[in-house]
């Protein structure tokens, strides 16, 4: 779909370098970005579309597409990156929503038994996104989604990823 918004746009330039910024990044692979998302996170094949919207957001966000629903204050944005680690235990999504307030952006259902993705942004958009990607299995096994990782950030695209105990215990059943 972005081939074909950019080039409605006029903005194939952007989007050829957006690109070739991901390659470098090893967020795009062969198989595109759901490869590069499904070697941090492999037990969401099923259910990643909304880990892989998440990863178009930026580009998304840089050209002023983005619609959101809340902006966050730089002393949000501040306290939200200082505790990306979320660590001492597994986090649902109420427990993400009840700390750090509504998302800018939700990729996925709204049903909080499903996986999803929570986008956070500021008004600034130098000031990269922050995202926490949740999971619920298969057939929505639990009462609510599980946080398996917080992203953030433009370097490696493995180590944008902080993973959760539940988002470390997933990936540990899935390695060969």
């Amino acid at each position: 779909m972005l081939d074909h918004v950019v080039y409605a746009e006029g903005r194939q330039d952007a989007w050829e370098k957006e690109c070739e910024a991901m390659r470098s990044r090893h967020a795009f692979w062969p198989t595109g970005v759901t490869g590069a998302v499904r070697d941090v996170l492999p037990d969401t094949a099923r259910s990643d579309d909304h880990v892989v919207a998440s990863v178009y957001a930026e580009f998304v966000r840089a050209q002023g597409w983005l619609r959101t629903d809340r902006l966050l204050t730089a002393g949000e944005y501040a306290s939200m990156r200082g505790a990306l680690a979320l660590r001492g235990g597994d986090r649902t999504l109420s427990d993400v929503r009840d700390r750090f307030g509504p998302p800018s952006a939700l990729f996925g259902p709204r049903d909080p038994r499903h996986g999803k993705t929570l986008g956070y942004a500021t008004g600034d958009p130098a000031d990269p996104m922050v995202f926490f990607h949740f999971w619920n299995g298969d057939d929505s096994a639990y009462e609510e989604a599980v946080l398996l990782a917080a992203r953030c950030g433009a370097g490696t695209f493995r180590d944008t990823f902080t993973l959760t105990p539940a988002g470390e215990r997933r990936r540990t059943l899935q390695l060969p």
